[in-house]
């Protein structure tokens, strides 16, 4: 058996800030620390964490007097940054800088006094985090036929922004689509979509040129990880998500010889690595690195985290 390994998979440079600030804030504060929802959409990272004195929770008010928490990566609405400066907890945020962007940018629209559309799935932690960043109202489309139903006048001055986890492949026809309707709409570059979430996509679409099979490590509940299944399944091949490599079925793999494997941004490394264990139980395995792109870009951590003494007692957002 074959086995192509995307180029790139895997963490992305946000969800390495964003781990990475549970840890040192653990080193530096001590456990626990509480963190608002998942930091990242993945089980045995979440576990991990919690091993190391990690504590999830679903709201600020959660969390003990006096304790340090943390916003998760897809970032929150400021009512949750005053639930946590109201009560005097020392806060670390760890939204990814490119969805900060994302708040920064449909804020500069609305102060000039454009109506704000945002492209992204209903429900999403993220979209929710910015819906909650902006003092004006936002309509939410996820597909042309959402475009359509907007009760909007055709020459409204508006502005558009998308959810970090759909690439340039998946807003294209719904900003083609809102560009037809609206005379008077703009919206960020193509360079400002996230670039984890296109080189992740763009990767799995070169598997599918050689692959018989697609495995997508990830989790049930990250927005990336399901749109690289997806994509294997338009190329029609069959394609899986799975959690790690427990859930690897080797029914699929029935006759099959070349095998394409990704992860999600959210998926250590390791989980893919058990599943080519898991794999050379059925066969013998030869593994291939596919060519692709590099991705050396880093984060800064919070200044909470790189100056002695740390978070004072009062809330750093």
């Amino acid at each position: 058996m074959r086995v192509f390994l995307a180029q790139p998979r895997g963490f992305c440079a946000g969800v390495v800030r964003a781990i990475e600030i549970v840890e040192k804030a653990l080193e530096q504060y001590d456990a626990p620390i509480y963190v608002r929802h998942e930091i990242v959409h993945n089980r045995h990272v979440v576990e991990s964490l919690k091993a190391k004195g990690a504590r999830f929770i679903q709201e600020i008010d959660e969390a003990p007097d006096g304790a340090h928490v943390v916003f998760s990566a897809h970032g929150v609405a400021r009512s949750v940054v005053r639930a946590a400066a109201d009560r005097g907890l020392p806060a670390l945020d760890a939204t990814c800088p490119l969805v900060s962007k994302v708040h920064n940018q449909a804020k500069r629209y609305l102060r000039q006094g454009r109506a704000m559309i945002l492209i992204g799935h209903a429900g999403h932690p993220e979209v929710e985090g910015t819906i909650g960043q902006v003092d004006g109202p936002i309509h939410l489309v996820s597909t042309e036929a959402d475009v359509a139903a907007l009760e909007i006048g055709v020459d409204a001055p508006l502005a558009y922004v998308t959810q970090t986890t759909l690439s340039v492949d998946d807003t294209k026809g719904v900003i083609a689509a809102l560009k037809a309707r609206f005379s008077n709409i703009v919206g960020p570059d193509i360079a400002d979509i996230c670039y984890a979430t296109q080189h992740r996509q763009t990767a799995v679409r070169d598997l599918c040129k050689i692959a018989e099979v697609i495995l997508v490590v990830g989790a049930r509940n990250s927005s990336n990880s399901n749109r690289l299944r997806e994509i294997g399944v338009e190329a029609g091949l069959p394609s899986y998500l799975i959690d790690d490599a427990s859930a690897l079925d080797p029914a699929w793999l029935v006759g099959k010889e070349t095998v394409g494997l990704t992860a999600g941004a959210s998926a250590p490394e390791t989980l893919v690595q058990d599943v080519i264990e898991a794999l050379r139980t059925l066969a013998p395995v030869r593994v291939e690195t596919m060519d692709g792109v590099e991705e050396h870009i880093e984060f800064r951590l919070p200044a909470e985290l790189r100056r002695p003494g740390g978070l004072n007692r009062r809330a750093s957002i």
